[in-house]
């Protein structure tokens, strides 16, 4: 019989899933929509669209590993899944990465050179980008295929079976490898969020400092933009932690903390597009009357 505190995960886990799912798709079918009325797709929709594509893969290999959690299933069909939770994570980072990037690019005020050719050009390299990223990501996957199967098999091992004897000093190595690759997303996330961060608070204090008591519009933007880019880091950073936490398996399988760092891993991809989409008025507006429309048919 499954213990309370198990229920009550899996059903965070579903909630989680479902919003994450709801808003990503948002993202997808209104972008969709957009590039059928007016046969393009502009860069930040184009990047945004991808975003969401894996990030509801992820939604979807997370969900599935905590119901792996809760009903045990057998490593072999959990390791399969795993692989595509591992390439889906990595491309949706890389993704984050480069979104971020582009409202650096485009929302910092900065005067230097190299920023000011990167804010000219950052639409044109979108799709490069994103191209770069999925053959990035494919690497290991395809011409190493092997290795990665092994490290999924040593991870979920180690999750579910911690006295399981398997090649260790090997898939350690590949493991260190492995989690190394994730590093660069992240600093080139954190680099240009707090480079938006440091450039726009400075910014909204000479506005706020210039206009001596007067409401200026763009003051008010620019607060939010900042907050909206402080919750992306929390959430990037907390996602990151929560990973190593979990590969470390210092935690025990099921456990308490176990469990709470999975949800928190979750909260990562189903809580930026959630922020994207309240800092977006056109998907605020379309996830406003799909709210409206399902209390109506209630």
């Amino acid at each position: 019989m499954l213990e309370f505190y198990l229920i009550i995960h899996f059903l965070f886990s579903v909630i989680q899933f479902f919003i994450g799912v709801l808003a990503n798709s948002i993202i997808v079918l209104v972008n969709g929509a957009e590039l059928i009325k007016q046969r393009k797709m502009i860069p930040l929709a184009l990047l945004l669209s991808c975003l969401a594509m894996s990030r509801i893969c992820l939604q979807l290999s997370v969900f599935y590993i905590n119901w792996a959690i809760v009903s045990l299933i057998e490593v072999p069909l959990l390791v399969e899944n795993f692989l595509i939770f591992m390439f889906v994570n990595e491309l949706g980072l890389w993704f984050a990465s480069w979104l971020g990037v582009f409202y650096c690019a485009k929302i910092a005020p900065i005067a230097h050179p190299l920023f000011l050719w990167l804010k000219m050009r950052i639409s044109k390299l979108v799709p490069w980008l994103i191209l770069g990223s999925l053959l990035y990501t494919s690497v290991p996957f395809v011409f190493y295929s092997e290795r990665t199967w092994l490290l999924s098999q040593q991870v979920l091992l180690g999750f579910f079976y911690p006295n399981a004897t398997t090649q260790i000093k090997e898939t350690s190595a590949i493991q260190v490898a492995f989690f190394m690759r994730l590093f660069l997303p992240l600093l080139i996330f954190l680099a240009s969020a707090l480079l938006l961060i440091f450039s726009l608070g400075r910014h909204a204090w000479q506005m706020r400092n210039t206009a001596m008591g007067t409401s200026v519009p763009s003051t008010g933007v620019h607060m939010r933009s900042l907050l909206s880019v402080l919750s992306f880091l929390v959430l990037c950073v907390s996602h990151y932690m929560t990973a190593a936490l979990l590969s470390s398996q210092i935690f025990k399988p099921r456990s308490l903390m176990f469990l709470f760092c999975i949800l928190v891993f979750g909260s990562y991809p189903s809580g930026h597009s959630t922020i994207l989409i309240l800092g977006n008025p056109k998907l605020k507006q379309i996830a406003k009357k799909l709210v409206l429309h399902g209390n109506c048919c209630q």
